[in-house]
């Protein structure tokens, strides 16, 4: 069993993120700690300084109430985590902070940009100080 799970989740693929969160639930048992993230893609300032004012911060609360829904809609008691950067990076850096012991992330089938910049769930799997399991 693992103690502490990170599951990333992009909000567009919410049925897939329902997914992962009950296998993390299975893998853990009762006394995991599970994490439910998202990464929100950091803008560049150009775009940035044309967006209405406080649009990063609805979109941050947006995605954490969405998370909250996921883990109350699954009977899970989940920490959530929203931050902002590369997703893989950030996902990196959250299971440092928190030494966890599994992520489990979602992969896509590959498009022509994953060969030229890699994918999230690629640089999860090479980079990561933990156990990782990547699902489809």
């Amino acid at each position: 069993m693992y103690s502490t799970i990170i599951v990333p989740i992009d909000l567009s693929q919410e049925t897939k993120g329902r997914r992962i969160l009950d296998l993390a639930t299975r893998l853990g048992g009762d006394g995991a700690r599970i994490i439910l993230a998202n990464i929100l893609e950091e803008l560049p300032g150009y775009v940035a300084i044309e967006l209405p004012a406080g649009l990063m911060d609805q979109s941050r609360a947006d995605a954490e109430a969405k998370l909250k829904a996921i883990a109350a809609d699954a009977g899970v008691k989940a920490e959530i985590a929203v931050r902002v950067g590369h997703p893989g990076n950030e996902i990196l850096e959250l299971a440092e902070e928190t030494k966890a012991d599994l992520i489990i992330v979602a992969s896509h089938r590959p498009g022509l940009q994953d060969y030229f910049i890699g994918s999230t769930a690629g640089r999860v799997v090479r980079h990561a100080n933990c156990s990782v399991l990547v699902t489809r």
